[in-house]
């Protein structure tokens, strides 16, 4: 939201403010104008009855006539309050509409792709200030129409104003306050495994999640400490069409008092210790029409608002969830949440991925690149987006940003990729995020691994670099994440030979860390007796030990990880070989 729209806002609920301010005043003098009217009416017909205190006739039509001047007065001013009242009701129902259709909805769209690694979501508290603003004023108006009918029941007269219009604006301000109270329950916090904090909306079975609920209007009647309640699944029969979907159960405490938060003012309820568990399905027999990863559930809260004169029910629902059993399944299961996040608006749709639609490379390589932004320093650039392009459009279209990427082509097993065991476009991108979060965060950050690079990208970086010069890169081959070395030396003829040690896994980097085996790893090569370590320098031109020396965590040890288990050819060979594509696989 820009400063402006901002400020326009802000500027209506102030007039709002002042309007209704301004109405009570005019309800002052009104009920001022009605007293003295009917004192001196009351006053001119008694005297006219008992013809006393010997008035003349002439002074007796003169008042008379005051007394219709002040009717006229009093008519006018009561048609002036039932004018303002309805222009205020008008304003209040403009400023609430943008305040739900498009500011809450918005917020809920940022609160969809923070979820998802996006910019972090805005504060409610300014969302709050507007909505409270409002309820306010209604209430204030409400009061207000009751002080009117106060008026009319003391006294009235044909086509007054007040008892024509008084219904009608009763009935409009009621209908306001309901629908800004009932659109005031949020989700404020989506569901999240307190073990998982940047992978919310995926939940394991038997693992404890927390999810928290706000109340928008922060009003004095509304603190009655109403009971929100947890439900899963509830009234959606659409899943039931499908076969296979799971049923669960809703374990730990489902029913939870709101109470005032200190630090918003506001009414708050925070669940903290919920978790599901599955119903054992009677005829195991049915065949899934969609995968685990690909089952969205919803968890719904809903609580009723007693005040002295209505009753309001309310409901709110998380965004869509996914379920799983282990967490092997955490990859999927987040691939799910980010392409319905993506594509999807609507909290109810929750056969989505009977036919997920495709989505642009333009809005997939944002998504992709915000999981590295959300829990590093450092973002995808447009190199590293285009290796992914690569495997996932192929050269010929991944510059297109309409270029379109299908469900099944990133989450399945792709023949674009030659990783070990199987493993999808998301796998491969997941896994490496993992590893560089757990293991090389701080050399990530400091921009020292090149991450998704393409073979061919490598080489050319490398190609007219000093001998020993050597980048790190995201392994093409290893499903689980591997760092790949490759570094370049000059043949007998000064000709540039690139070279590529085996990819370094989650499982080396347990033994010995990365900057550790950069440091102490060795070639032998033919002929020559005395191990030497290649890497000299990191691309383009930062000294080995300058770049890494302040991550080194013990003396050089010469182990066995950061020994070559293989004798490199001489030089001459190397370099043919490496021509023919003989070495360490393409796909490292």
């Amino acid at each position: 939201m820009t400063m402006e729209q901002q400020k326009d806002l802000d500027n209506k609920v102030n007039k709002l403010k002042k309007s209704v301010q301004e109405i009570e005043q005019d309800i002052q003098v009104l009920e001022d104008l009605q007293y003295e009217y009917d004192f001196k009416r009351e006053s001119l017909e008694g005297q006219v009855e008992a013809e006393t205190k010997g008035r003349t006739t002439t002074e007796m039509q003169t008042e008379e006539t005051a007394i219709k001047q002040m009717f006229t007065v009093l008519n006018t001013k009561t048609e002036v309050v039932i004018k303002e009242m309805a222009n205020v009701l008008t304003l209040a129902e403009q400023v609430q509409l943008t305040l739900i259709s498009d500011e809450l909805s918005e917020w809920r769209k940022r609160q969809q792709m923070a979820c998802i690694g996006g910019p972090p979501n805005a504060s409610l508290d300014q969302l709050q200030g507007w909505f409270t603003g409002v309820a306010e004023c209604l209430q204030q108006i409400r009061q207000q129409l009751k002080k009117v009918q106060e008026l009319v029941q003391k006294f009235t007269y044909n086509n007054d104003p007040l008892t024509l219009s008084k219904s009608q604006l009763d009935e409009q301000a009621l209908s306001l306050f309901k629908n800004l109270i009932t659109n005031s329950l949020v989700v404020e916090r989506q569901p999240c495994m307190p073990t998982h904090p940047q992978r919310p909306l995926v939940i394991k079975t038997g693992v404890q999640f927390k999810v928290k609920i706000r109340l928008l209007v922060k009003l004095p009647e509304l603190n009655c400490q109403p009971k929100i309640k947890v439900s899963i699944d509830k009234g959606f029969s659409e899943m039931d069409t499908v076969k296979g979907f799971r049923n669960f159960l809703l374990l730990g405490v489902n029913t939870k008092v709101m109470n005032l938060d200190e630090s918003s003012g506001c009414l708050t309820a925070e669940f903290r210790h919920l978790s599901l568990k599955e119903k054992r399905p009677i005829n195991i027999t049915n065949k899934w029409s969609l995968n685990v990863y690909e089952e969205l559930h919803l968890i719904s809260f809903d609580t009723q608002l007693i005040l002295p004169d209505l009753c309001i029910d309310l409901l709110a629902t998380c965004l869509p969830v996914v379920l799983i059993g282990g967490i092997s399944k955490l990859s999927s299961a987040w691939g799910s949440i980010l392409w319905y996040n993506m594509l999807c608006s609507e909290p109810h749709n929750l056969t989505f991925f009977l036919n997920p639609p495709p989505v642009k490379w333009e809005q997939l390589s944002k998504v992709i690149s915000w999981q590295f932004s959300s829990v590093t320093k450092r973002a995808l650039n447009s190199e590293q987006l285009r290796t992914v392009a690569d495997k996932l459009l192929g050269h010929e279209t991944q510059d297109d940003p309409e270029g379109l990427v299908h469900w099944k082509t990133f989450s399945s097993m792709s023949s674009s990729l030659d990783i070990e065991s199987g493993g999808s476009p998301l796998d491969w991108i997941y896994e490496h995020l993992e590893l560089t979060k757990s293991y090389v965060l701080s050399i990530w950050n400091d921009g020292y691994i090149m991450g998704f690079l393409s073979q061919e990208r490598e080489k050319a970086l490398l190609i007219d670099k000093l001998p020993g010069t050597f980048l790190l890169r995201f392994s093409e081959s290893c499903r689980e994440g591997g760092i790949t070395i490759t570094w370049v030396e000059h043949s007998a003829d000064g000709e540039p030979v690139v070279h590529s040690a085996k990819p370094y896994t989650k499982v080396d980097m347990n033994r010995i860390p990365l900057p550790n085996f950069i440091r102490d790893y060795t070639v032998v090569s033919a002929g020559e007796k005395d191990p030497v370590n290649p890497l000299i320098y990191l691309y383009p031109d930062i000294p080995r030990d300058v770049a890494f020396g302040r991550y080194y965590t013990s003396a050089s040890d010469g182990g066995d990880l950061a020994q070559s288990q293989v004798t490199l050819l001489p030089l001459s060979l190397r370099f043919a070989r490496s021509r023919l594509g003989v070495g360490c696989p393409d796909s490292c």
